[in-house]
């Protein structure tokens, strides 16, 4: 049977999509090395097969097939940006292929989108897992400042109290927010370094190797206490004693994964300041009364569903769907304090 023009239109929606995914993938590998780019040069390889089966399928009726905008921003980031934000959007693009359900896809091709999104789920993984401390303390900081002085601000304000007062109060929330926010992080920080530094192996042990009694192998009581069954820290002391073996050394690398103690404690204190100046913004600009209250609450609401939509992207789930949790609990919290400020108001008045 020929084609009908939906079915052509279909087509071309289609043969737009996988032209313009290969291009992301192309423009991945463009800024990545090694394995990765040969991943992603690969995926690219196979959306150009996906191609190829519309362009068959089309013939001499291919025409001008219309640009896919969801592929076209995410080809523009990936040339700007290359990010593991883009690899989140490119799973989620996966994720929601349609050959399933397409008569005129084959079963290898809707296969090889649910593959696609597996592969691009595990590079995006090893992104996340780079920046997942900075990116946690970097949302639930600002988060923690948006949403505590909201609260604050807005159980004072709806008190009836001055408006100078209400700004002093958002202020001082913000500050002792902040100040309490970097000093837990460095304390925690610093901590979790003195516990890799109690744990971490002396290098002195690797000096008395050369003295030990060869019979009495005390070196393996130092492998047993790690863990290993006799056998094998038997055989292992063996080893290291006769210099087949060098004792292992210390290593730098978890007190590198740990990071800076002043680092955190000042990342902390940024992210929580750069959320708890929000809601005081209208009160600085000498906004009064029931507007404040509407515009701090208005400038939080959209902060709060920009951060809940990178949750959702970097998280590879719906963006709409964190971004309304995030508001829903923020302002969960803030109308929770406004009502006591009305009733604590009203029994004062």
């Amino acid at each position: 049977m020929a084609p009908t023009p939906a079915d052509l239109r279909r087509w071309r929606k289609y043969l737009a999509a996988e032209r313009a995914e290969a291009s992301v993938y192309r423009d991945l590998a463009a800024r990545r090395t090694g394995e990765e780019r040969e991943i992603l040069l690969a995926l690219a390889d196979a959306e150009g097969r996906h191609e190829q089966h519309w362009l068959d399928l089309l013939g001499d009726r291919v025409g001008k097939p219309r640009r896919d905008a969801r592929t076209a921003v995410l080809g523009f980031l990936a040339r700007r940006f290359g990010s593991v934000f883009v690899l989140a959007l490119a799973q989620r693009a996966e994720s929601r292929s349609p050959y399933d359900s397409d008569v005129d896809a084959t079963e290898t091709m809707a296969a090889d989108e649910r593959i696609h999104e597996e592969v691009v789920r595990a590079l995006a993984a090893r992104g996340r897992q780079r920046l997942s401390g900075t990116f946690r303390a970097a949302v639930f900081g600002a988060n923690d400042g948006l949403v505590s002085n909201l609260a604050l601000v807005l159980g004072v304000s709806a008190s009836g109290i001055d408006t100078r007062i209400v700004l002093l109060t958002g202020i001082a929330g913000l500050l002792a927010g902040a100040l309490s926010m970097g000093a837990g992080e460095f304390v925690s920080v610093r901590s979790q370094r003195e516990l890799l530094d109690a744990t971490t192996p002396n290098t002195n042990g690797s000096e008395s190797v050369a003295a030990l009694d060869v019979n009495a192998n005390e070196l393996a009581l130092v492998y047993r206490a790690r863990g290993m069954s006799v056998e094998d820290a038997e055989a292992h002391a063996a080893d290291i004693i006769s210099g087949r073996q060098q004792m292992a050394q210390a290593s730098p690398d978890d007190h590198e994964s740990v990071g800076s103690a002043l680092g955190a404690a000042v990342s902390s204190f940024c992210f929580f300041a750069s959320g708890a100046i929000i809601p005081v913004l209208p009160y600085l600009f000498g906004a009064q009364g029931l507007t404040a209250v509407i515009i701090a609450a208005v400038l939080v609401g959209l902060a709060l569903l920009a951060t809940g939509s990178v949750v959702g992207l970097l998280s590879g789930t719906s963006p709409l769907k964190r971004a309304l949790r995030q508001l829903a609990i923020g302002f969960g919290a803030a109308g929770a304090t406004y009502l006591l400020g009305l009733l604590f108001g009203v029994s004062a008045g």
